[in-house]
């Protein structure tokens, strides 16, 4: 036990004066009566009429000694050092992923309600001087509240956070943790979770090894881990679904189908312990736009996570481009990387025609020719002969110098590395604001990418025959990339779904103004088109979002993406123990952590409230003796007086 405030003990000199209060000479109230007869205890008072009287025993003198002794305890802040994992600056890391969702509690509770209750346990043991934050882990993680000493305000934000329905964003939260144990002399970190962390590799140095509050009682789980449909050329589609037993005990599982929202066809299996399973269905031989799995189960199965029985999936549809090559050579390694490329039909051009086919194509490539008038189209110019409207073309030059990437992280340069090209010559270019640089020869542009009057236009000017670039892997994977940048196939290039929690990137056509976006609750969203790439990422929920390109109000193309949560590993619920979950850290000093886990209880607010108490009935003691007594009363009160004089 010690005392935080030890000056406050001087409070007790006021006992003084209220002694000194009562000692004084009694001041007597005038009152009217009927008669004297009941106040001969008047006549019979032989005090002295002095200033200054011996202190006799009195409720009222005592009970105000004693709200001030409580009062003057209060002051001086009694406290006992007690062991706490609150103290100092303290950050607790909520788990709201899918998993916390499981209703494995008490009475049916879910784990993200007794996460909740855990929270708000932690937050009622902060002591002075400490604060204390609360990171919401979901598939975006975020701060709920900022670093604040008040209890009441950190219980709100706690209760108004809810469970999400995808992964958890460890790396982003810890990195928000990290922010908060800069400048603090004593930093705790406080993670309440059912184990689904991962593989999030070491902690920042100035981060301890947290604390983890484990959450979970049961693996009990069945759930969808994959659900897509393929089609061979001239073919049904055939549908692979597959189960997955988390749990201990073999589990008979029926799965349906549903093609369009109606009934197609239902199988059941018995899944082992611990293992997957694969459905058999047979080709679909209809008409159909997405499909949704669902799984039910007998009686006397337990499932506690119900966001993984069902499952939705999109019909694989990709869009060919129509491509016209016209070339002043025979460019066989041009011809063979563009045939390598699926969903690309190319037509071969005459450069002897004055004018160009009427017939619409995706994007144009153009070899070592260009014609008289440019196509209002995308084009990929190859090895330039002349000047055109886009660029002014010099005099092509052997003098070759070094090549250098400027701009990698653009998306024709994925995966492609120019820098160790070799070419025998190239023609430089002038004249090309519309343009940007993203690779270099000497001082000249050597890969050229832009828009110009709403076309993407790509320029490399040399051969590619004398240089080694088609002898490369970055040959096909630049046409790859170039293609895909032109014209892509999809509005989110994806091949079957993505899991929730994972960012839309939407490649929009050209010409596009707006996005519309709707969730699978029907809500919509409206992204600008153009400001570059388009990044959805509020893919926070299970199920279908719909990706329209908008060219003013008209819908010039329209994609399903299908949102699961496969590959997110929340439907394993299996809870973890804390000794397994590797988070490594940081040094610290083991003295000093173990004084940090030490805190102060306090104990003013009960003494004040037992001083409020003793005030009440203080009051009540001293309105009593103000009421005028009874004939009753008052021979009692003598008999009393005269009982007590005999003994």
């Amino acid at each position: 036990m010690t005392i935080l405030a030890p000056i406050a003990l001087l409070g007790l000199l006021l006992a003084i004066p209220i002694l000194l209060l009562y000692m004084l000479r009694l001041r007597r109230r005038e009152m009217f009566v009927s008669s004297n007869f009941l106040w001969q205890q008047v006549v019979e008072d032989t005090e002295a009429n002095t200033p200054w009287q011996r202190l006799r025993r009195n409720l009222l003198l005592i009970l105000q000694l004693l709200i001030l002794l409580l009062l003057v305890l209060a002051l001086v802040r009694p406290a006992q050092v007690v062991p706490r994992i609150t103290t100092g600056k303290t950050v607790i890391l909520l788990d709201a992923s899918a998993s916390m969702q499981s209703t494995d509690g008490e009475d049916g509770r879910t784990r993200f309600e007794e996460a909740r209750d855990e929270a708000l346990f932690l937050a009622g043991e902060l002591g002075p001087g400490d604060e204390m934050s609360v990171i919401r882990v979901a598939d975006v993680s975020e701060t709920v509240i900022e670093y604040t000493a008040n209890v009441q305000s950190i219980r709100a934000a706690v209760r108004d956070t809810e469970v999400g329905s995808g992964g958890g964003d460890w790396q982003t939260a810890l990195t928000l943790a990290a922010a908060g144990a800069q400048d603090a002399e004593f930093f705790s970190m406080i993670i309440i979770t059912d184990g689904g962390i991962g593989d999030i590799g070491r902690l920042p140095e100035n981060i301890p090894s947290p604390t983890i509050v484990p959450i979970g009682r049961s693996s009990s789980n069945i759930a969808i881990t994959a659900l897509a449909t393929r089609a061979e050329p001239g073919s049904d589609p055939q549908l692979f679904a597959q189960a997955t037993n988390y749990g201990d005990q073999d589990t008979q599982v029926t799965m349906t189908i549903r093609l369009d929202g109606v009934l197609w066809e239902s199988s059941t299996q018995t899944i082992s312990a611990r293992s997957q399973r694969a459905f058999p269905f047979p080709p679909i031989d209809q008409d159909f736009t997405d499909v949704q799995a669902n799984l039910t189960y007998g009686d006397n199965v337990t499932d506690y996570l119900s966001i993984d029985d069902t499952a939705v999936s999109i019909a694989g549809e990709s869009r060919t481009r129509r491509v016209l090559l016209l070339s002043a050579n025979d460019n066989l390694f041009l011809e063979q990387a563009l045939r390598a490329l699926p969903g690309v039909q190319t037509f071969r051009g005459d450069i002897e025609r004055a004018t160009l086919p009427s017939q619409s194509y995706d994007f144009y490539i153009f070899d070592s020719w260009l014609p008289d008038v440019l196509p209002q189209a995308d084009m990929l110019i190859l090895n330039p002969p002349e000047d055109s409207p886009l660029f002014i073309a010099d005099t092509p030059t052997e003098q070759v110098g070094d090549i250098t990437t400027l701009m990698s992280a653009h998306p024709l340069l994925t995966y492609v590395d120019m820098d160790a090209l070799s070419l025998r010559q190239y023609t430089p270019l002038r004249g090309t604001p519309w343009a940007e640089t993203l690779v270099t020869v000497g001082d000249d542009p050597l890969l050229l990418a832009g828009e110009d009057r709403g076309r993407q236009i790509v320029v490399l000017p040399f051969d590619v025959r004398q240089s080694d670039l088609p002898l490369r892997i970055t040959w096909p994977v630049l046409m790859a990339n170039i293609v895909e940048w032109f014209t892509p196939a999809n509005l989110v290039p994806i091949e079957d779904s993505v899991s929730v929690g994972t960012p839309l990137r939407i490649s929009a056509p050209l010409g596009t103004t707006e996005v519309l976006v709707t969730d699978p609750a029907g809500n919509s969203s409206i992204l600008s088109a153009t400001e570059g790439d388009i990044t959805y990422a509020d893919v926070s929920q299970p199920g279908i979002y719909t990706v329209e390109a908008l060219v003013g109000s008209d819908v010039v193309q329209s994609q399903d993406v299908a949102a699961t949560l496969f590959g997110t590993g929340e439907s394993d619920i299996s809870p973890v123990s804390p000794a397994t979950i590797m988070l490594g850290g940081g040094t610290v000093d083991p003295e000093a952590r173990e004084e940090a886990q030490l805190g102060l209880e306090e104990f003013w607010p009960y003494l004040a409230a037992l001083a409020l108490l003793v005030l009440l009935i203080e009051w009540y003691a001293y309105h009593q003796r103000l009421r005028v007594p009874t004939v009753g009363q008052a021979v009692t009160g003598r008999r009393l007086e005269r009982t007590t004089a005999l003994r």
